[in-house]
């Protein structure tokens, strides 16, 4: 009897514990003309990554590698142009994970954004550096 309460205790804590996760991902918030945007760690988008309710967007230029499940590429200095904003989604409040090499071009990319109306912006802060010094991969 105490076996099954101690295995049924761990199932609770660990479900709970997968659970709550993406949920506390709350980011650093970095405010900017007409809003704000958050910076998240490699950790925390590989978190949200399991949920996959976002757009992830690569912004570098030159091309230099994608993360996996990246859905677009737009280079950030043309984030704002029609035809680019036509493969975003048409609600603002969407969920869009942008990322570069370093985190600069992606900041840009957010800043744009936020300045655009899109309220749900998250960036990769440190960018595919950043997630490579934390043992994750690039596809090249």
């Amino acid at each position: 009897m105490k076996q099954v309460f101690l295995i049924s205790l761990f199932l609770l804590v660990t479900l709970t514990a997968c659970q709550s996760s993406v949920e506390e991902i709350t980011g650093k918030e970095v405010t900017t003309a007409g809003g704000s945007y958050k910076n998240i760690t490699p950790a925390d988008l590989d978190t949200m990554l399991k949920n996959k309710d976002l757009i992830l967007v690569n912004v570098h230029i030159p091309f230099a590698g994608n993360l996996a499940d990246t859905d677009l590429s737009i280079p950030y200095d043309q984030i704002s142009a029609p035809e680019n904003l036509a493969h975003l989604p048409a609600d603002k409040n969407a969920k869009i994970v942008l990322y570069c090499r370093s985190g600069r071009m992606s900041e840009i990319a957010a800043t744009e954004l936020v300045s655009l109306g899109y309220t749900n912006i998250w960036n990769l802060e440190g960018g595919m550096v950043a997630w490579e010094q934390t043992g994750r991969e690039i596809e090249k």
